[in-house]
């Protein structure tokens, strides 16, 4: 009896799962890089012009797909901590 090939729909999820494993790399690639933004001053107060940079960065990734909802709606509540209302 000759070995059973695998069918389309299984070579698709394989192909699926190895490209969403390489996005979510990517995406903590990306978060690492933003993490080291700019730390707090003395005073506690960040950079604005570089908090607001991270947060149109964010913007983007969001829009081409690279970050999910629930990720964006966190790092995005956590940049706008960040930014000083005067």
């Amino acid at each position: 009896m000759s070995k059973q090939r695998a069918t389309f729909s299984k070579r698709q999820r394989d192909q699926d799962k190895q490209a969403k494993a390489a996005a979510k790399r990517e995406r903590r690639a990306t978060r690492v890089d933003s993490d080291e933004e700019s730390p707090p001053d003395a005073a506690g107060n960040y950079d604005q012009e570089s908090v607001l940079t991270a947060l149109a960065r964010l913007h983007q990734s969001y829009d081409d797909g690279e970050v999910g909802l629930e990720d964006f709606e966190v790092r995005r509540d956590e940049l706008r901590s960040r930014l000083r209302v005067d």
